[in-house]
């Protein structure tokens, strides 16, 4: 029941820039909201009004013990025309990163979160490889403008969920479904990564810091057969591991481009991470292109099966690739009730704690309730409960867990019995 974490494992919470600060910015998922994309009718440019709220929140997050904090800087606003830089824009992130270093808590800077400003889409994105330079341009603006200020990066999030969600599913904004333009998305956001981790590190060189580390955040997650005993399922989950993370990692961690991806720029092989970003949520089984869950498992409120042994896997899998430190920089659940969240929490840490790897973060997602991209306001994943129409803040249950975990820095049997013992996972 009780397990103690390392003296080095720091627990946090993560965000992003357009999940929570609002505005009505001209960025691509504003867009996706007017054009009627968003099921639910929730517009990001609500969100969490954090943009305004900023300071409430960082003091409710050092109330809370927090201790690490992956945030998100949102392109558009920084950039809001191709030639333009808004100095207020950059004046108040510095203020909001300064105020949350005087409280003790340590920064992860998110640079791409999804959200691409409009002037950018239009010149096609990441489906250009001559755009690299737009982006570039930015990671260089962030740096400068809070190098001072933040020593650890992800150049970009998720670059496969991106792709696939966009230009194969279409279900985010653009909207296009094209395998081929999947993977030229992918390729290029590697190539982007790639100049962005020898672009940051040397600018923090020139400002005099030896400290910098930098990577990107990887979707990962278990694919497996629907039926273990059938080879074309084994296949085909073989395929889709292979499709969705393998390829990607490889060409984002040592600038090597394999089957399915193709350079789409000059770079050189090496190695781009100083450590591994993990964002992990589940499992899914595998029936020739179809994704599934299994019977009788748990599963949270989007059903998602709930997997605590996929997190040490996919850390384990990364790590046979290469050794680095382990950020968990998302792992979370959709609980809207928060009836189970302590539990979910519980069985990841103790997970990560029984497992002897290298862990050095965990970053909950998220802190507060926030916009849940498609399933916008409706997907509570937060420690934090918001009311939307008043953006009250409330602390849940599950808040109140993980702050005595970090006080504790584990959990105690006295914890184990207020906060886990009888929360139970639907099935």
């Amino acid at each position: 029941m009780t397990f103690k974490l390392e003296k080095d494992f720091m627990l946090g919470v993560a965000s992003s820039a357009t999940q929570i600060e609002g505005g009505e910015l001209d960025h691509s998922w504003n867009d996706w909201y007017r054009k009627g994309n968003i099921p639910s009718g929730s517009s990001p440019a609500r969100a969490d009004d954090h943009y305004a709220r900023w300071r409430e929140d960082a003091d409710l997050m050092s109330g809370l013990g927090i201790k690490a904090y992956r945030f998100g800087v949102e392109w558009a606003r920084l950039c809001p025309s191709e030639n333009e830089v808004d100095e207020s824009a950059v004046a108040h992130y510095r203020e909001e990163l300064s105020y949350l270093k005087a409280k003790g808590i340590s920064l992860l800077m998110t640079i791409h979160h999804f959200t691409n400003p409009m002037w950018f889409e239009d010149k096609g994105g990441f489906t250009e490889a001559g755009n690299a330079k737009y982006f570039i341009n930015f990671v260089e603006l962030a740096v400068r403008s809070f190098g001072d200020l933040v020593s650890e990066y992800i150049t970009i999030n998720e670059p496969n969920i991106y792709a696939a969600s966009s230009y194969y599913l279409g279900t985010w904004p653009p909207g296009e479904r094209s395998l081929r333009k999947m993977l030229k998305v992918m390729s290029v956001m590697a190539a982007c990564h790639i100049q962005s981790y020898e672009l940051i590190h040397n600018v923090r060189r020139e400002m005099g810091y030896a400290d910098t580390r930098v990577s990107f955040a990887n979707a990962v997650r278990i694919f497996e057969p629907a039926n273990p005993g059938s080879l074309r399922q084994r296949i085909s989950a073989a395929l889709l591991d292979r499709f969705f993370q393998g390829s990607i990692t490889e060409a984002l961690c040592f600038g090597k481009f394999k089957f399915p991806l193709r350079a789409p720029l000059r770079t050189k092989r090496g190695t781009y991470c100083d450590f591994l970003a993990l964002n992990y949520y589940s499992r899914s089984t595998v029936a020739g292109s179809n994704l599934g869950v299994r019977e009788g498992v748990p599963k949270n409120d989007l059903g998602w099966e709930i997997y605590p042994e996929g997190i040490v896997r996919c850390a384990e899998k990364l790590l046979r690739i290469v050794e680095r430190p382990v950020y968990i920089t998302e792992n979370g659940t959709c609980d809207n009730s928060d009836s189970f969240r302590n539990r979910f929490i519980y069985d990841h840490l103790k997970a990560l704690c029984g497992s002897g790897l290298p862990v050095e973060r965990y970053y909950h997602w998220c802190f507060c309730d926030n916009f849940e991209w498609l399933d916008g306001e409706k997907a509570r994943f937060g420690l934090v409960h918001v009311d939307y129409e008043t953006q009250k803040r409330t602390v849940k249950n599950s808040g109140r867990f993980y702050s005595e975990v970090i006080a504790a820095n584990g959990v105690t049997e006295a914890i184990y019995e207020r906060y886990v013992e009888n929360q139970e996972y639907r099935f």
